[in-house]
């Protein structure tokens, strides 16, 4: 290969940067020629490209968000629009595609190799659903963002006697809800993966109360239900003074931990590695601190679980 593109699709997450960075400083170290895809699919069908050279990506490692911006888009879904994408590849001189994003960005790519095109997918969402890794980029620091928020709110929480209902990102999964649960040592984390009884909840509530507990914090997965929603469903809350907050997008900003840009490094690195040796229509994942390759398909096809070692450590630590 003489020239490989790259692009960022789906949601944004702290790392993309570096993972772009690590796909150019690996073409230009194999003499290849890097080129970054604007606004996701939706630049790969206007051939909206940019030469990523040395100038290009520096200084951007530490960088949230992604240089190369990110979009959805609905022309990419149809047969037509990625015939289109292929066509202005090839009239570019494009041999081959490393994806960042999320399983939606993996369908795309997964579509493209079965036109033919090499591709690679590289796991890029704070919500850490994708199956065939571990860690995906952005999940470290939308964690730590969380909890440097949550602390904040336990000095009010504990001077007031207050239930915090926080809400935080992550789709319909739990993982970034149950890893802050443990992180922040709240009482209590609400995940989509398990039954929810709020008679059960509200028991809890009163126990904690009773045992003078100056404070409670309750963890809510964005894909259970809204945090206003729980504190309605919450009658009984024991005695504390129920508040919401809700995190939001404030999750998916910001500089990226030492962490997500080291797996962003080194992803985008054995993306590009494998891509320029004949792989495709597979995506990087870290398992056990080791990078392998496993089909696109899988980030879709099979269902991640949560860890049962931290839904334990939430039961055993409120």
């Amino acid at each position: 290969m003489k020239r490989v593109a790259v692009l960022t699709s789906g949601g944004d997450s702290p790392g993309m940067n570096a993972a772009i960075r690590a796909v150019a400083h690996t073409c230009m170290f194999n003499d290849v020629e890097c080129v970054g895809v604007m606004r996701g699919y939706e630049g790969l069908i206007e051939g909206d490209y940019k030469v990523l050279d040395r100038a290009a990506v520096g200084g951007i490692i530490h960088r949230g968000g992604t240089i190369l911006k990110t979009a959805r888009s609905e022309r990419f879904t149809t047969p037509e629009g990625r015939l289109t994408a292929l066509e202005k590849m090839k009239e570019h001189g494009i041999e081959g595609l490393v994806v960042i994003g999320g399983d939606g960005s993996f369908h795309g790519a997964k579509a493209l190799h079965d036109l033919g095109f090499p591709v690679i997918g590289v796991p890029g969402t704070i919500d850490n659903d994708i199956t065939g890794t571990d860690e995906t980029i952005g999940f470290d620091t939308a964690v730590n963002t969380a909890l440097e928020a949550i602390m904040r709110l336990r000095d009010t929480a504990s001077s007031h006697d207050r239930l915090f209902i926080v809400e935080v990102m992550g789709r319909n999964a739990g993982f970034l809800a149950l890893e802050t649960a443990v992180a922040s040592g709240a009482e209590y984390a609400v995940v989509p993966e398990l039954p929810l009884s709020i008679g059960n909840l509200c028991k809890l509530l009163r126990e904690s109360y009773a045992e003078h507990k100056s404070h409670t914090l309750i963890i809510l997965a964005e894909g259970v239900m809204s945090a206003h929603e729980m504190r309605d469903k919450l009658q009984d809350t024991g005695g504390y003074d129920a508040r919401v907050t809700v995190l939001g997008y404030i999750q998916r900003g910001g500089h990226p931990t030492s962490f997500d840009v080291v797996l962003a490094t080194r992803m985008g690195a054995f993306a590009t590695e494998s891509l320029l040796i004949g792989k495709s229509g597979m995506m990087v994942g870290n398992i056990n601190h080791k990078l392998v390759l496993s089909p696109l398909e899988r980030a879709w096809s099979e269902q991640k679980s949560l860890s049962p070692e931290l839904l334990s450590l939430v039961n055993k630590m409120n």
